[in-house]
């Protein structure tokens, strides 16, 4: 798949970067971009499902980003917010409420990723309220530092040291619990949680419930309208905040500006990340500002707010709105789940498809009745998607769930392209074409 530049660069990386910080699906060694693909080191062409992680959601290249970046490089400025009252954060900050709309008076905490801001809402909620117990879900994954992964509930994470004042209970899976049973499931969750509550988990000291409108690294798991309904429900009726984690979701990845929008839910707290920034690192927390307000300086980073990275993102907001980038992912997402569908009809590895908008998930299972999870397969698929052409990763508590979040730019002659490599590589595995030495190095996670 690769040449001599590619294996260079993975070979020096390999070297001289961590693997802590590292989740490798192929080799993979990008050095350009435009729009939804991606140039490698050796002069190919990848279409990029990924979007990085579905941080590129305005796409690579966009010129309103890169007007807004160096607008405000040449200017030049200061470190962040802690210490000034800085323009470019005050007014994405301005707009992100605006956004947003939340019903209780709000502010914006700025942070730099998806990692630090769930950490900070945790010590936030807590001494606001008093309460310490947070209430998760299993599948979730809030983020890597030691205060958000406590609160996840993924497998990835189940090494680290769990909080003893985060709760978690199931999420809904209507792939293994489908057609009615799938509403019975969320219901039964739902009559957990008043149980819980009711004993276990006494609201007097449950200060939040954090969840994601769609559950992406735990397997592109949707739950319908009326679960989150649910939660809302519960929550106002015991006085609980109600936290949604848009972090990989938000910023019109859905079809709407945010994941929680389509249940008609009205939550006290929003979380942002990846995709904020527009390529550069930036986070934020939406919520009322008795709780973002609760002490000075509890939970701050010097460059938070960087007017570098507000800038990119305000050129980002810009983009998804005058570029129609989130009706543009409702229509292309329906016709590429439309796809997906028909690629996956009567190959024996493809479960399921599922998902909204620019957030699918294709599961691959090595028995269709029985719904053994294809693991192996998958990271396999990926490998050979990647020579191919297509840049595509997986996820899931099984890590057999193909993840599609490439940039909200993503065309329908694109969609059809990826949908057309993507089947080519199932069908590949499935012969046997992939061997097993060609993921050595390669582990995902």
């Amino acid at each position: 798949m690769s040449s001599r530049r590619v294996d260079d660069l993975v070979a020096r990386d390999r070297a001289s970067i961590a693997e802590a910080q590292k989740i490798r699906f192929f080799p993979f060694a990008p050095v350009a971009a435009d729009g939804a693909h991606v140039i490698d080191a050796d002069g190919r062409r990848l279409l990029d499902f990924t979007a990085g992680w579905a941080v590129a959601n305005t796409g690579y290249g966009n010129a309103r980003v890169r007007a807004a970046i160096l607008a405000e490089v040449e200017r030049g400025s200061y470190a962040g917010v802690v210490s000034a009252a800085i323009e470019p954060p005050i007014v994405l900050a301005e707009r992100l409420l605006e956004l947003t709309a939340l019903r209780r008076p709000s502010k914006v905490w700025f942070g730099h990723s998806g990692s630090d801001a769930n950490e900070a809402l945790a010590r936030l909620v807590r001494r606001a309220t008093g309460r310490s117990r947070i209430i998760t879900f299993n599948g979730a994954y809030h983020g890597s530092t030691d205060g958000s992964a406590a609160l996840s509930g993924h497998t990835a994470q189940a090494r680290w040291a769990a909080s003893d004042h985060a709760a978690r209970l199931p999420f809904p899976d209507a792939y293994r619990a489908p057609g009615e049973n799938a509403a019975a499931e969320e219901a039964s969750i739902l009559e957990l949680l008043e149980r819980r509550l009711g004993f276990d988990w006494p609201p007097s000291d449950t200060a939040a419930l954090l969840v994601e409108p769609i559950q992406s690294d735990g397997g592109i798991l949707a739950p319908s309208p009326a679960f989150l309904r649910g939660l809302e429900r519960i929550c106002r009726d015991h006085d609980i905040l109600l936290a949604v984690d848009e972090v990989k979701v938000g910023l019109g990845r859905t079809g709407e500006w945010f994941g929680w929008q389509e249940s008609g839910i009205e939550p006290d707290l929003v979380v942002l990340g990846k995709a904020l920034g527009a390529g550069l690192p930036l986070s934020a927390i939406v919520g009322p500002s008795e709780i973002l307000d609760v002490e000075p300086s509890i939970a701050l980073f010097t460059t938070a707010g960087n007017p570098i990275a507000c800038a990119a993102a305000l050129g980002g907001l810009d983009a998804i709105e005058h570029e129609r980038l989130v009706t543009n992912a409702a229509l292309v997402g329906a016709k590429l789940a439309a796809k997906l569908r028909r690629m996956a009809a009567g190959r024996a590895l493809t479960g399921d498809v599922r998902g909204r908008g620019l957030v699918l998930g294709v599961e691959l299972v090595r028995d269709l009745a029985t719904k053994e999870p294809a693991d192996r397969e998958t990271a396999k698929v990926c490998y050979r998607a990647a020579q191919l052409g297509l840049a595509v990763f997986y996820v899931g508590m099984r890590s057999n769930v193909l993840e599609i979040t490439p940039p909200l730019c993503l065309t329908v002659a694109e969609a059809e392209e990826g949908v057309e490599i993507l089947g080519q590589a199932i069908d590949d595995v499935t012969a046997g074409r992939v061997p097993d030495g060609a993921l050595d190095g390669f582990a995902g996670w």
